[in-house]
Order: C-alpha cells, then structure tokens, then sequence
C-alpha cells in the first residue's frame, strides 16, 4: 500500500469513528485506538501538506487563530419565528394563514424542538463541506467555518456510508422505543390520548427510505440550516469539571455555545462539548431535494446529518397542539435546553407561497414554553438614552437566578407602564424572562409592601446631558433631543455615517468609538473638521488609511439635503420624510424658519413630527452644530426642491410625471442604488412607500426581489422593471 492510499484510509476510518461516537453514540474502538490513528494521520499531513483537503478530520481543530471574523452573506433570508403563547395563539396563526391560501385547511404539520441554542448555517459543494457561518442579522453572519469543523457531529462529506445510515435508524429506533416504554410508565390519562392519536399518524419510524438514485442527484452546492448547542448532561459535566479546576464556571448552555463558536480559537471550541441538530434546507443548486419538511428530516438524516427524533407528523393542527403541550411539561426529559416546539406546514412549497410577516416565515410557528417567573427585590430604577433620544426605564434588581442566568437587570417598558403598574423603587416584583431571553418586571407584589416604597416620578432632563426632554401628549416615550448629547453620541455618529444617510466610507463603529475617545468628535461636525496628522495619533492609523477616510470625508461633503436631512436623527424623519422635507425646502436654513402649521401641510406630517422638526431646530445646541455644519461646507442645496420649482412653472407638468403614483421597490437594480431610486422617484413627483398595497400604483421589480413580489400579484398591483420606470418618468 502506498502512503497516498494508506492516508486516505487513514481518513476515511478517523470520519467513519467521528460519526459512529458523535452522531451514532455507538464507538468502535476505544480513544485510544482513535488518538494512534488520528496521530498517524497527522504524520502523514505534515509530511504532505499539500495533500490535506477540507474534509480531512484534522482540520476540525487546532488552526492558528483568525484576525478577524468575515462576513458571509447568506444565500436566502435566515428568519426567525413568530411566537405563540399557547393553543389559543397558535389557532389564530392557523385562521390567519387558512384566510391568505385555501389549501392551509387540508394542511399537514410537523412538529420539532425549538433548540435553545445558536443557528449556523451550513455550505456543501460538490459534498464536501466548505463554509459554516453564524444566523447573523438573517442576511449576513459570521464567518466561523474553523470553528465549526471542531464540531464532529458535522460531516464533513456527504453522504455517509450507507450501511452507517441503517445502522443510524435502528440505534435510533431503538433509543425511541426505549423512551416510548419509560415514558408511558409515568403519563397521565392526557398523554395517553395524545399517543394514541400518534399511531394514527406517520411518527418518525415511518420517515421515508432513500434509493441510490437520491444520492447520485445530490445537489452540487448544498445549504442547511441547524441549531448549535452543548447537551445539559455535558454542560453539566464541563462546569464540574472547571469547579475542581478553580476556574469560573458557565450560566447555561445556551450562552456556553455561541460563545464557543463565536470566538477566535479553533481549539478552544474543540475543547467545549458542542453538537447539533439540522433542520432545514436553505438552498440548493442541481440535483433533487424534498419538497415537504417531513421529507426533509429524512433526507438530511440519510445524509448522514443529525437530526432531532422527537420529530412528528400530523394531519390536522389540534393533534400538533395536542402533541406540542406534552412537551410542556415533559421539557426536562429533552437532552437539550429548549424553549418551545416549532409547528410547520409540512407542505414547503405552501409554507413559500405565504410569504412572510416582517422577517417572520408564515408557514410556522413557535409555541413557546411557559417561561418561568420569580420575585426579587426592586433596588432602584435607573434610565438609559438611546440613538434617538428615546429614555427608556429600566429595573436594577437584588440578583436572582431565572432558567440558569443571574439577572440584575429587567426592562421597565416605558414610564406609563411604571405608572399604570403602580411599580415602586422598594417594592418586591414579580420578574420573567420574556421568551426566556429578554427579562422584564411583571409588576408589583402588591401584598408585600411596608410603606417604604417610594412612586418613581420621569426625569424632567436627561441623564446623561441635563438638557430639558421632551414628551409629547398622547405619545408614550419621553425623549432627549440634544445633537451632542454624550450618551447618544456614539450612535448619533454611527447613524450619520451609516451607508443609508452620508455613507461615509470607512468610518465603522470601531473608528467612531476612538473618535470620540480621543476627544476628537463632539458631534458629528466634528467629523470634516478632522485633520491627517490627528487621525495618525490613532491606534491602527497609517498614511494610506487616514487619506482614504479624509478622502471619504470629502466626498460625504456632496451628498444631497435629503440624506443629511435622514443623517440628523430628527424623531420621525427618515428616508421618506426627508425626502419630502428637501422637497419643500431648499436648505436647512429655509426649514429651520418652518412654522408647525406650514409643516402639516406636507403629507405625512401630523402634529407630533411637526412639533418635534420645530423643536430640534429651536434648540441653542442644535442651531451651533448648523452653523459647524455650515462652516464645514456641509450645506447642501435640495436638487429635489429646484426640480419641483421648474415643474410647477410648467402647466403640464405642474407635479411631475409621476405625480399621484406610488411605488414599492424590489430586488437589486442595475441603475440605480437603493437611495437613487428613491430620489429619482420622488423628484419626477412620485412617492415611494415600503410595503405593498392596494393603494400602490407599481412594483419596480429588480434581481432578487423578496415577498413584496406576491403580495403584488395577489393584490393585481402592475409590476414594471427599470427601464419602464424611467419611461414613466419622461
């Protein structure tokens, strides 16, 4: 045997070994049989290391650490769920949807674990996997595929030896039976009805068996999605472990895990007891896929991918809910922390054709878990300010443990919650964790109290920079409206600069928190003031990288009155309502002289923006940074206010082209950015919303366009390309 065949049967046993004790729970050989082969492998590799390929088991640990994490864009939406909080709620999602398709009401469903852990999302080319990153924001993650090859339960090729997928199914035939018999020992009568129902549907035995011909149409480029996680058992055992050791030891598991995944050193994830669970087919390119999600769970399973057997089918929703309130309180006999079970339509093509609810997928849902609540001590209640100048209450609470995590801290809502809630600094209240993540005060225990309470009255100035806030009658947040104030500052900055308002290349969170650091920026004026030799007294800064920004800072100086407009951070003014601001008036000058009545003559404008568009102009600190502004040459004149003048001069054109038209934009457009469109738009006289109705006139379609697409067609709204836009428009 040569050493070339002898390393790729060294491969193929050390994979075959991973799978059988991470996945199949059923080793062949001892550790230290698998550590001789493992060692013998590495030999070779470091004789030949040309040879070693991305499926090779050494490369699930041990690189040399990253720079940095990069940035992997998804290639289909990553969403998440929208909740339900019992039976009542998950009918009413079901009536919801019934209403939208009529084929909701012969639906089949599935129901699987809501896993407590961190979602990563999988690439397989060609078999072999070549990318793994973290949900991210659903449209772009982490990049952490040297992490995840640590994690053996993930193969690193597909599929599986096919004898090692019979062998899979019988061990876990076996596991289900042995719970089956333990479980029904101890069920009440409820449970038993519930099984019952259950043999007259597929349950996970029946999950459908795979020709040959399955796998010689695997997809070329493959994408699933799973749920990372440390089973309780091992979470357990690895804090033991760091308590004799002197080290500190974890919370839960849930944080355990991402936090082992999202960190620089391959090796230290290798060292943490992660697994997985996969559960859906994110894309696929070539070769055939299932088109239900109970096939789905097959397949993957076939693949060689673990995946949950808790799974189950049924033909109606009431036997899912049945099935699904079992688990309410059987949640401790799960190997893993979870929060709930997931109901889908089994049918993936109709769970598509839905659409969606925000980034929430209409063809599911969550039913959570009660979550479970305690009573501490409220020792005060402090206030934070955010980006907008919104304050917002929050509860500092004698620690207490709640699911595992020590919480200190709880979200007050709001200052007309505190009041409605008659809530107290002193008083003893009631504290949950809101689908077991985010904490928040109930209310008070009323019965406990001794007469030391004492009634929180709002902050009449901020915090933060004891400038008078303001609240509006009939709203319910308070707000700080100072530019410059300190505790909005980093945000302010990072809005400003953001690609959506002056796009100001190069000038990331990071660079904007050693700006302000250095005392260099006080507000974002600050930023065209900023000179080369100042820049380079900054950690990371050299020649090159500080003329790039300066460059960037230049050219920022250029962009239109309505992005500056977007960039200030009024309350209420956005992209649409800038727009329509820059329409009106020529500069910021002209509008800073604006009366409330004249301002609710725009279309949009109420009397709360109109207040608050008066108020920040009127406001001493505000009015200086306009004149820095000024005096920086960042004061641009509105293109889109010279338009409307030369429009209205022109009797037949008085409004423009596309006056009284709306338009809703989709997809990626060749000619234009995401702002450019809108601009154009709106300078020939139109108006652009974001979500599709029957008030719309067109849908501008591009490459890629998301859910607005069908709602379209569903409500017959005329969907044009780009070319036709600017027909339109001439």
């Amino acid at each position: 045997m040569t050493t070339r065949d002898r390393y790729e049967e060294l491969k193929a046993q050390v994979n075959l070994h991973n799978y059988r004790y991470h996945v199949l729970d059923a080793p062949l050989i001892s550790d230290l049989e698998y550590d001789r082969l493992l060692a013998e492998l590495k030999g070779i590799e470091a004789e030949h290391p040309d040879w070693v390929t991305p499926d090779s088991p050494t490369q699930r640990a041990g690189a040399a650490p990253l720079d940095k994490f990069e940035k992997v864009r998804h290639p289909a939406p990553i969403l998440s769920l929208a909740n339900a909080f019992g039976a009542e709620d998950a009918r009413a999602w079901f009536e919801r949807i019934k209403k939208l398709d009529e084929r909701v009401a012969a639906a089949k469903f599935v129901v699987e674990p809501k896993i407590d852990g961190l979602s990563v999302v999988l690439h397989y080319r060609n078999g072999i996997f070549v990318q793994g990153a973290t949900r991210g924001d659903g449209e772009v993650g982490e990049d952490i595929t040297a992490n995840l090859r640590t994690v053996r339960a993930i193969p690193l090729k597909i599929p599986v030896d096919r004898e090692q997928r019979a062998e899979s199914r019988e061990k876990r035939a076996e596991s289900r039976e042995k719970r089956v018999e333990s479980r029904e020992k101890r069920v009440e009568s409820r449970e038993k009805r519930v099984e019952s129902r259950e043999k007259r549907v597929e349950s996970s035995d029946d999950l459908p068996l795979f020709s040959r011909h399955l796998f010689s149409t695997l997809p070329t480029y493959l994408v699933v999605r799973g749920e990372a996680f440390i089973p309780i058992q091992e979470f357990e055992a690895l804090n033991r472990k760091l308590e004799e050791a002197g080290e500190k030891t974890y919370l839960n598991p849930r944080n355990t895990a991402a936090g082992s995944l999202r960190q620089l050193d391959p090796a230290l994830t290798a060292s943490r007891p992660l697994t997985l669970l996969v559960y859906q087919i994110v894309h696929a390119e070539g070769g055939n896929i299932p088109t239900s999600q109970w096939e789905t769970l097959a397949w993957l399973r076939a693949l060689g991918f673990p995946v949950t057997d808790v799974a189950r089918r049924f033909d109606d929703l009431e036997s899912a809910i049945a099935y699904t309130e079992t688990w309410n309180k059987r949640r401790d006999e799960l190997p893993y922390e979870a929060d709930g079970m997931v109901i889908k339509l089994d049918d993936l093509a109709l769970a598509a054709d839905l659409g969606f609810v925000g980034k929430d997928p209409r063809g599911a849902i969550a039913f959570k878990f009660p979550g479970r609540e305690v009573t501490t001590l409220l020792q005060d209640i402090g206030v934070n300010v955010g980006r907008t100048g919104v304050l917002t209450p929050y509860a500092v609470l004698e620690p207490v443990e709640i699911g595992g995590v020590i919480v200190e801290r709880a979200t007050l809502h709001n200052f007309d919650y505190i009041a409605e809630k008659d809530i107290r600094i002193g008083d003893r209240v009631l504290v949950k964790r809101a689908g077991e993540v985010i904490p928040y005060v109930i209310g008070p225990v009323v019965e406990a109290r001794t007469g030391m309470e004492k009634p929180f009255e709002p902050p009449k100035v901020c915090p933060a920079c004891h400038q008078p806030v303001e609240h509006f009658e009939g709203e319910v947040a308070w707000y700080c409206v100072n530019a410059a104030c300190p505790a909005q500052l980093i945000r302010n900055v990072e809005h400003f600069v953001s690609r959506g308002t002056m796009d100001i290349v190069g000038l990331g969170i990071k660079i904007v928190e050693q700006l302000i650091e250095a005392g260099l920026v006080h507000d974002v004026a600050d930023l065209f003031t900023l000179t080369k030799e100042q820049l380079l007294t900054l950690e990371g800064f050299a020649d090159k990288k500080a003329e790039n920004l300066l460059r960037s800072l230049e050219q920022a100086r250029g962009r239109s009155l309505n992005r500056l407009l977007s960039a200030l951070g009024i309350r209420g003014v956005g992209e649409v309502m800038a727009a329509d601001l820059a329409r009106r008036y020529p500069d910021l000058e002209a509008l800073s002289k604006a009366t409330l009545d004249e301002l609710q003559q725009i279309e949009g404008v109420g009397p709360n923006i109109a207040a608050a568009i008066v108020d920040w102009f009127s406001r001493p600190q505000n009015q200086r940074l306009l004149e820095k502004l000024r005096a920086a040459g960042v004061w641009p004149v509105s293109q889109l206010s010279v338009l409307s003048e030369q429009l209205s001069a022109n009797d037949e054109q008085s409004s423009g082209p596309l006056a009284g038209m709306t338009f809703v934009v989709t997809g990626t457009l060749a000619g234009f950015t995401r702002e450019g469109v809108k601009e154009f738009i709106q300078a020939h006289g139109g108006k652009v919303t974001d979500s599709v109705s029957k008030n719309t006139s067109y849908l501008v379609l591009g490459e890629n366009p998301g859910s607005k697409l069908d709602k379209a067609r569903k409500l017959g709204v005329k969907v044009i390309g780009e070319e036709e836009l600017r027909k339109l428009a001439h």
